[in-house]
């Protein structure tokens, strides 16, 4: 059975090429130029006649005189929204291309769901690294309780939070919009996305750009690739550590590596003994996460880190927990459709033996974010619906398309990203040497005019280069 809007999606595809009558129905409020709509999609696609969920779906028309098609952006998460953000593509690629970014289900104004009241995550949160066998539990009883709140809030609609099925709504998008293929750009977790959709619909596929890619080989998805995570994490909060050693007469922080993580785990332990407010362990924590993904960062982080060890004043740390406020609804909202689609899209382990034991030997080589990869992740341990089977990834039928990498990522580890590249036959790689900032891809405060040079001409003409190509590293920030 067909709802309306897909009979008239049909219909317009077939007759005239123009997007769906109604789809994008109004301007978005608070951003000129967008327009604003949603189309119903099946909530369980093997039940298309069953109960429904809302697309919400944004679109900045191409500005150009030669219009290439549309290019759909996810930039993430799972849990992160891709509206209004066509400012992560440049002008020449703006110019050619409708922009169409969108809420995937469960997020924000796409039928979003929910867990636990805001509350949950109050500031300061509870130290993630356990030093006892009650940590250990404490850590258990909130993921419990988390995972019951989730089937208690988000009732019919969680089984079906997961990638695939969200794949199969941008093929919605794409005939709501009469187009035969759609390009795409993803990054993180919209890298998985997008290899997802590409097995599932390898004709509709224009172009695709992948920036710093997730590991889409199925024995690691999700589980061991939080592992792997966990190692490429330390080493970079390591590379930051260094460089602010570098700048010591800056900073004061110490003049080695060593020194500046002995300052960073002396500042942690302070915290936890007395917090500053809203400002504990947990959320120093999240700087040292802010620096691992971009070194944009690394600047205003160290001098946040220096003002609270060298001279006692927290109020640039407090200032970013602040802002960070993980009870407010939309946080709340994209920590539930991140755990959602993660526990849904694969087989977790049930046995909190097996995660005790890995995730122990993991903290011996990658203490800092081990345990509170952990803590977020848990919650699949004891979810109330049974994980997936991950989508076998071969890349069959897909056409060239192009991926871009920084060696040193810490969210993405390079070495996944390899595995994902030798998935998909027809993929060319864009490495950037050195590089460490979670997407390359026209970050004006990450230039790297080699990486964008190739990313740019792939989205213009479809031209790619003939091997894999290495890319010099883009410069480090100086204080």
């Amino acid at each position: 059975m067909w709802s309306v809007l897909s009979v008239a999606a049909l219909v317009a595809n077939l007759v005239t090429g123009a997007p769906a009558p109604g789809l994008f129905d109004h301007p978005c409020p608070g951003h000129p130029g967008y327009e604003c709509g949603s189309l119903s999609v099946p909530m369980d696609y093997s039940r298309p006649w069953g109960p429904k969920l809302t697309i919400t779906v944004s679109r900045l028309k191409a500005t150009g005189p030669r219009r290439q098609g549309v290019i759909v952006y996810n930039p993430g998460g799972p849990g992160t929204s891709g509206l209004y953000k066509a400012d992560i593509l440049p002008a020449s690629v703006r110019q050619a291309y409708d922009y169409i970014g969108f809420d995937p289900r469960g997020v924000g104004a796409s039928s979003p769901v929910s867990c636990v009241d805001g509350s949950f995550f109050a500031s300061p949160a509870a130290d993630p690294n356990p030093a006892s066998e009650a940590d250990k539990a404490r850590i258990r009883q909130r993921a419990q309780f988390y995972a019951r709140g989730c089937a208690a809030r988000s009732g019919a609609e969680l089984p079906y939070l997961t990638t695939p099925n969200t794949a199969r709504d941008i093929d919605e998008i794409r005939k709501a919009l009469g187009e035969r293929q759609i390009s795409y750009y993803g990054s993180s977790y919209g890298t998985y996305l997008g290899a997802v959709y590409g097995q599932l619909f390898p004709q509709r596929v224009r172009r695709m750009v992948l920036d710093s890619n997730a590991d889409a080989s199925v024995e690691n998805v999700w589980y061991q690739g939080n592992l792997d995570q966990d190692v490429a994490f330390q080493g970079r909060a390591e590379e930051w550590f260094g460089w602010i050693a570098q700048y010591d007469n800056v900073f004061h922080l110490g003049s080695s590596m060593r020194a500046v993580y002995g300052s960073y785990l002396a500042a942690r332990s302070r915290l936890a003994a007395a917090p500053v407010e809203v400002l504990g362990p947990a959320e120093l924590d999240a700087v040292i996460v802010n620096s691992v993904y971009f070194d944009t960062n690394w600047v205003a982080n160290a001098r946040a880190l220096s003002d609270y060890v060298v001279r006692g004043d927290a109020s640039a740390l407090l200032a970013d927990a602040r802002d960070a406020d993980p009870t407010s609804a939309a946080s709340e909202n994209a920590n539930a459709a991140y755990t959602a689609v993660s526990c849904n899209d694969a087989s977790w382990p049930r046995s909190w033996g097996r995660w005790d034991r890995d995730n122990s030997l993991y903290a011996l080589k990658a203490p800092i974010e081990t345990w509170a990869n952990v803590a977020l992740n848990l919650p699949c341990a004891y979810w109330p619906v049974a994980g997936q089977q991950p989508v076998k990834i071969d890349g069959r039928g897909l056409p060239p398309i192009l991926m871009l990498q920084g060696t040193l990522d810490g969210a993405t580890p390079y070495e996944g990203a390899l595995r994902t590249h030798s998935l998909l036959p027809s993929s060319h790689l864009v490495v950037e040497q050195g590089g460490g900032s979670h997407g390359l891809y026209n970050r004006p405060q990450v230039h790297n005019g080699c990486v964008d040079g190739y990313a740019t001409d792939y989205l213009l003409t479809g031209k790619v280069p003939a091997g894999d190509v290495v890319c010099p590293g883009h410069s480090l920030p100086t204080p």
